[in-house]
């Protein structure tokens, strides 16, 4: 989703295939959790804990029950409330608005693979920035000497 144009991107959100979907799921890691996986954001996945960021149920914290592909949101164990007739409902969360404070890596392929993937790009980047500071330094005295 690469343009400004805010029809397309409403368009882009609303045909978005499953695959997508789930990548725009995602919600920022607590600050002990990014500095121990080394990535910051990751999807959110049923039966991983979550702290409301934002609105009117701010600090909340619970267990993940239910991830609706189709809304764009996610709802929680015991984050609910009482409809006139007395039933109680499950209130929805756009996992923009959550911060996730425990992780399920019960699934091998999320654990080894996913979390590999999202932490192998900062080692590379964290190696590359030092030369091209290096780079930068020596074109600044070449540029002096003359």
């Amino acid at each position: 989703m690469q343009t400004t144009n805010p029809g397309k991107q409403r368009k882009a959100l609303t045909t978005a295939p499953a695959h997508i979907r789930h990548k725009l799921m995602a919600a920022p890691l607590s600050s002990e959790l990014a500095a121990s996986k080394g990535a910051k954001t990751l999807p959110v996945r049923k039966g991983d804990t979550v702290r409301i960021m934002r609105g009117d149920n701010k600090g909340f914290e619970g267990k993940v029950s239910r991830v609706d592909l189709k809304a764009y949101r996610i709802y929680m164990e015991g984050l609910t409330r009482e409809k006139v007739d007395g039933t109680n409902i499950f209130i929805a969360v756009h996992p923009s608005k959550v911060q996730i404070r425990n992780l399920n890596l019960d699934d091998k392929y999320r654990k080894e693979t996913i979390l590999g993937r999202k932490t192998a790009p900062e080692k590379k980047a964290a190696k590359a920035k030092p030369a091209k500071a290096a780079k930068a330094s020596a074109k600044v005295t070449k540029e002096g000497e003359e």
